[in-house]
């Protein structure tokens, strides 16, 4: 049957994913970075997911398509399946940490250590550009590596700070886009990278240094490289 149905620009899309949570029948997905439209039989039409685009990427389309099922959708919620939006992985949320988690000073702690997670999602690919958390934080960009190599990740860099990790060789994106977004509709008040020494790891700077140059923004950052055997260099 020819009805309307959502169509999705790849090449404006920014993989920001705000139109994946707005998407209430599970339609919408990411797929390399990148939003997708999965279902065409779980798109209604109606369009939701338009207005939570911030760069335009998504228009209507008259053309033939599968009707529209409710019924598959409703069954599809019942199940609790993560094809778009609803999916609680790319769900944002703060994460409160109760006083009595206050750790000791580490020269004393006794206890097991403290996570400094201090929301979620943690992905760059994943994380909303205009998720509350990112209002007045001090950011930590870290390379998805260097919390398997730095003993003291969550003290020394975490702590304090919104967390959003990343691989440019695995993720195979630009993550500019997103940062520069982040950057324009946030308060972001500082910015800090953490990246190894390996090559690749130069990808996460150089979006960060166009992300600050694009969205006009002057903040204090810092780069903080670390070696493969978990030192700081």
């Amino acid at each position: 049957m020819v009805r309307r149905i959502i169509k999705i620009d790849s090449d404006k899309c920014n993989g920001c994913g705000l139109c994946a949570q707005a998407c209430h029948e599970g339609a919408i997905g990411m797929v390399d970075g990148k939003a997708a439209l999965l279902r065409e039989d779980y798109c209604d039409g109606l369009g939701d997911c338009l207005p939570a685009c911030p760069v335009g990427a998504i228009s209507f389309e008259e053309r033939e398509a599968p009707a529209y099922d409710e019924a598959a959708v409703r069954a599809s919620k019942a199940q609790g399946r993560c094809s778009g939006g609803g999916c609680p992985g790319a769900r944002a949320q703060t994460i409160r940490r109760e006083p009595h988690e206050e750790p000791a000073p580490l020269q004393s702690r006794e206890t097991a250590p403290i996570s400094r997670l201090a929301q979620w999602p943690v992905q760059i690919k994943l994380a909303p550009v205009n998720a509350p958390w990112l209002q007045g934080a001090d950011l930590l960009i870290a390379a998805d590596c260097t919390a398997f190599a730095f003993a003291d990740m969550h003290e020394r860099f975490m702590r304090g700070r919104v967390t959003l990790i990343g691989c440019p060789k695995l993720d195979a994106v630009d993550y500019a886009d997103k940062l520069t977004a982040m950057l324009q509709n946030a308060d972001i008040r500082s910015v800090t990278v953490v990246r190894m020494e390996v090559p690749c790891c130069g990808g996460i700077v150089n979006a960060v240094k166009t992300a600050m140059q694009r969205s006009g923004k002057i903040i204090p950052w810092q780069v903080v490289t670390l070696s493969t055997d978990g030192r700081m260099l």
